[in-house]
């Protein structure tokens, strides 16, 4: 070696030390191709390697005993995007690309925007990506790691040794980045982060990873630059001018691990798709509602504590078999919302938490950090980063995999600093509150940047609490939501139903009272997986008395919710009657279906759904008051309800006797005379009931009842529910 190059490596000793020891923060100062005193040197540090050429003709010299190859010449005989040829003296030879003579690659506009807390287009630019570079085809890494000493990326493409390909750190930004040439599709990679001043290294998931192994593998793919060919233009032009508040909307909730299962376990996206199609066709839901399949470790979660936030879960296939998914369930008329968890992470060690060795995206304030109940960490919202990564995952969803809602779980959670928290062990905001601020406002910038560049896709809160304004526009001080699970709705009627109808006198304020809030936001009404797991029963099991009365109780339950007022949701197996509680290990229960009274079941909730859909005045008021009146709402002697729901001059008149006794010649009081249509009865002997009804249709008097000037008698069946129309 020369002794100008032994002259200049002897200086940068200290700066090869701390690259060979991964613990340089800024490798591209050092290595590749750089002018000193007057002369172009070039510097690699290639473990494993026993000769090493630029472009096949020039040679590098080892440093010593050192993983270090320099070269030293005049300009003109180097190109700027130079090749190395390595031998690794076992008869092995590569060559590719010097990643160290590339320029950065990240757009300083885009990193500012991540920086600001409005980067929800950060997924185009951290994580892997190809990207052809100065004519060079390669891939583009970058992660965010604003704490940590020293990032490479690492795979089996440099045997995960971390010391290949140490990143650059984008000053001022926390940003790490690095394009490596020569690789594409399929990579599988990780980041080594080493946290400042320690010794401690970390071999860490993609945070923006867009696919990966299944587990309990957690490396991540490359994908493929390659755009999905979609068919559903129409779909999502229709879904952009839809009224949705004034359009049915009852959604099947589903959980795809156990909807059906294959011989061998989960099936794949292609193979569910179809099948779901039909089965929810055939229930006139208008939606699917998707426990998360955003990328997660463990099954026991169901999804909730998700670890790939941009990604779908590896265990139904990839993120073009999910696409695949959504453009089948939008070509037979469906939409799709996907449940997406903003409000914890878990502490699984190769994903979110102490990212870079510490609190990166949870808060560092253990009091605000950690939701102890579920074991999770809480992100911090007031961390403009975490917000970009958060509006950013919801953007990939929605123009990425074209979902049309995102369910927000667990709202109230990020809503309230002493969520499930002691006293003493949580932290008040700065007004001395419970409340979480910054976590308001990432939701008030949340459902404002979906509602203006995407209408037509809704927010739903799951938000189990009476905090104000959820989905009142944010302009008016509201959180901006399309709209709210009633959960109180749904906690009262559950309670009303599991008693003894002998005893339903005494709870009967629990039916009526949900009505005096019923407009305070816009409501829908949820009995979700929940309800069925952990003790609680399925919704059959929770009903009283012999079989006959459980059956018929629970075509009464659904009939309550289908005919009351906001939107539908229905977790998968509830339309089976299923006895026993949700399982996620095993499928569904479909044998039941071979019993009439389950099919019966089945039945009525395709029917509920067939009138819904079919009845302007069950939807057409929207979430408004002018769609419902009571009738009679206050007999708890014989708890028996009756009330309008009406859109325009269309009218359906609901009555419901929640006792196992018939009701004979009960007058009710009618808004209008003439003849009227039963078109349902729950007590129908195709749903499994008795048949006592009314032979299809009654006449209105003019004889006063209820506070109405016309009026009929009705045969109520026991347990039963009956709508009339006009005739």
């Amino acid at each position: 070696m020369n002794a100008f190059l032994n002259r200049t490596l002897g200086e940068l000793e200290p700066e090869m030390a701390r690259v060979a020891g991964a613990r340089h923060p800024d490798p591209f100062s050092l290595l590749g191709p750089h002018r000193r005193r007057g002369r172009l040197v070039v510097l690699a540090f290639l473990p494993g390697t026993a000769e090493a050429r630029i472009d096949g003709r020039l040679r590098l010299q080892r440093w010593k005993d050192t993983d270090f190859f320099a070269w030293s010449g005049p300009q003109e005989r180097l190109p700027p995007r130079y090749r190395i040829a390595r031998d690794d003296g076992r008869g092995g030879t590569t060559e590719a690309c010097d990643p160290y003579c590339f320029p950065p690659v990240l757009p300083d506009d885009a990193l500012a925007r991540f920086n600001g807390g409005y980067g929800d287009d950060a997924a185009r630019w951290l994580g892997a990506h190809e990207d052809t570079v100065d004519g060079v085809a390669g891939v583009r890494f970058a992660v965010w790691a604003p704490n940590a000493e020293c990032v490479s990326v690492v795979g089996a493409f440099n045997g995960w040794d971390g010391r290949h390909h140490p990143m650059r750190l984008r000053i001022g930004t926390g940003v790490w980045e690095l394009f490596v040439p020569g690789l594409g599709a399929g990579t599988i990679y990780k980041f080594e982060v080493r946290a400042r001043g320690s010794d401690t290294v970390a071999v860490r998931s993609d945070p923006y990873g867009r696919r990966f192994e299944f587990r309990p593998d957690t490396a991540a793919f490359v994908e493929p630059s390659r755009p999905f060919e979609w068919r559903d233009a129409a779909w999502l032009a229709a879904r952009a001018h839809r009224d949705w508040q004034h359009a049915p909307m009852s959604i099947y909730e589903v959980h795809l691990g156990s909807w059906r299962r294959g011989p061998h376990g989960f099936r794949s996206y292609r193979e569910l798709a179809p099948e779901l199609a039909d089965h929810v066709l055939a229930h006139g839901f208008t939606h699917v509602e998707l426990l998360p399949v955003t990328e997660h470790p463990h099954d026991d979660s169901w999804g909730y504590q998700c670890t790939g936030f941009f990604a779908p879960t590896s265990r139904h296939g990839t993120p073009d078999d999910f696409r695949w998914f959504v453009d089948e369930l939008h070509s037979r008329g469906i939409g799709v919302i996907l449940d997406w968890v903003p409000g914890h992470f878990p502490r699984d060690a190769h994903a979110l938490a102490r990212f870079d060795g510490t609190p990166t995206y949870e808060y560092a304030d253990w009091k605000k950090a950690e939701h102890r109940e579920w074991g999770t960490l809480v992100f911090d919202y007031a961390r403009h980063e975490v917000k970009s990564f958060l509006l950013a995952s919801a953007r990939t969803w929605i123009e990425e995999f074209h979902i049309d809602g995102l369910r927000v779980d667990a709202v109230a959670s990020m809503l309230y600093r002493d969520y499930a928290r002691p006293a003493g062990e949580w932290t008040p905001n700065a007004f001395g509150g419970r409340e979480n601020l910054e976590a308001m406002d990432f939701l008030k910038q949340l459902n404002t940047t979906i509602a203006e560049r995407h209408p037509g896709v809704l927010t739903i809160a799951e938000e189990s609490t009476t905090f104000p304004g959820v989905t009142r526009d944010v302009q008016h001080g509201g959180l901006g939501f399309a709209l709210k699970w009633n959960m109180g709705w749904m906690h009262d009627t559950l309670q009303y139903f599991k008693d003894d109808p002998l005893y339903r006198r005494h709870q009967h304020d629990k039916l009526t009272f949900g009505i005096t809030y019923q407009w305070s936001e816009r409501f829908l009404l949820p009995f979700s997986h929940d309800e069925v797991v952990h003790l609680k029963r399925s919704l059959f099991g929770r009903m009283p008395g012999d079989d006959w009365q459980r059956f018929a109780n629970l075509r009464l339950l659904y009939a309550w919710q289908w005919l009351y007022p906001g939107m539908k949701l229905l977790f998968m197996g509830s339309e089976l009657a299923q006895p026993t509680e949700w399982n996620h290990h095993e499928q569904l229960p479909w044998h039941l279906l071979d019993d009439p009274r389950h099919a019966g079941i089945s039945r009525l909730v395709g029917d509920l759904n067939a009138l819904y859909r079919n009845t302007r005045a069950l939807y057409g008021a929207g979430l408004e008051p002018a769609g419902f009146r009571w009738i009679d709402c206050d007999d708890r002697d014989h708890s028996r309800v009756a009330f309008e729901r009406r859109a325009g001059d269309e009218l359906a008149v609901v009555v419901l006797n929640f006792t196992p006794v018939p009701r004979d010649r009960w007058r009710i009081g009618l808004p209008r005379g003439g003849e009227w249509r039963e078109v349902l009865n729950t007590d129908s002997e195709r749903y499994g009931g008795a048949n006592l009804g009314n032979a299809a249709r009654v006449r209105a008097d003019a004889i006063p009842a209820m506070g109405r000037e016309f009026s009929t008698e009705l045969l109520l069946p026991p347990l039963g529910a009956l709508v009339l129309v006009p005739a």
